[in-house]
């Protein structure tokens, strides 16, 4: 499968009291660049989302952002009853003289006693705080590796658009290649009479002689064959699947450097049109290329 470097994954998460929201972008890179913006407190967070990613992408420019919060309120207090009738019962049995500069036991008294009033949970969001997010890793890796498999496929679409395109206009370029040799002869014999006057006799042989070591410097039939082994190569490459990106776009270069010649090459302006549209279909093809990883 062909997946491109552009790409994009978002994870909501929630435990009791502590949200979290995980975000990944890709986007183009010569290789595999990783950056993670995340709370301090969450465990070995960028350790492990590298590790990850590393596992399934080789190529690309990607940000992870990890936002963590926990929702504000005021935490009340659990009694613990077990300890306050413990408490409670102890005191009963505690006889005071009368007289006694003792006052009976309150409530509120009881109550600030340590171990009668627990706090509400807020160990337990801490340690969610510091490892929760961390399990929505794989699910966060595998929706942005779908995300560039999904944009790979309109890649591919694209590109296979682009090749048959490329190979129309090389058939155009072979059949306009093919009157070159005749229409080198005649301007060379025009060019012979408008330069020595009506009365020069040109013989044929010399036309054909000077037109067949013209033709010789014009012949574009193996920039044409070569144009068309390269769209042939491209489809493999496309087929095979996997980060072929680097290597399509090295072919690239090759198809213009084959368009290019074929212009300089061209005498003839109906070719060097055609041989335009090929460095604008190639261009495309280019562009596309860039997005593969």
């Amino acid at each position: 499968m062909i997946s491109s470097m552009t790409g994009f994954a978002r994870i909501e998460g929630r435990v009791g009291d502590v949200s979290w929201v995980w975000e990944l972008r890709s986007v183009n890179g010569r290789n595999l660049d990783i950056r993670v913006r995340a709370p301090g407190f969450v465990e070995q967070v960028e350790r492990v989302l590298r590790e990850a990613i590393a596992a399934q992408i080789k190529r690309g420019s990607i940000q992870g952002l990890l936002t963590v919060e926990r929702a504000d309120s005021i935490s009340r207090p659990r009694v613990n009853f077990d300890v306050l009738q413990g408490l409670i019962s102890d005191l009963s049995k505690i006889e005071l003289p009368n007289g006694a500069p003792i006052h009976p036991a309150r409530i509120d008294g009881l109550l600030q006693i340590r171990g009668v009033l627990e706090s509400s949970g807020a160990a337990d969001s801490d340690e969610v705080m510091r490892t929760a997010p961390l399990g929505d890793i794989p699910s966060l890796v595998d929706d942005l590796a779908k995300s560039r498999a999904d944009e790979g496929r309109r890649v591919v679409t694209a590109l296979e658009e682009i090749l048959s395109t490329i190979l129309d206009l090389v058939t155009k370029a072979k059949s306009l290649a093919a009157r070159q040799p005749e229409q080198v002869a005649g301007r060379y014999k025009e060019t012979l009479i408008r330069l020595m006057g009506d009365a020069v006799s040109v013989s044929e042989e010399r036309i054909v002689q000077e037109a067949a070591a013209l033709a010789v410097k014009i012949d574009v039939t193996e920039e044409l064959d070569r144009l068309t082994a390269h769209v042939a190569h491209a489809r493999e490459l496309i087929a095979a699947g996997g980060p072929v990106g680097r290597r399509l776009d090295f072919l690239s270069q090759e198809f213009n450097r084959e368009a290019n010649t074929l212009s300089s090459k061209s005498a003839d302006l109906s070719l060097t049109r055609v041989a335009m549209d090929l460095k604008t279909a190639i261009d495309a093809f280019r562009e596309q290329v860039q997005n593969i990883e």
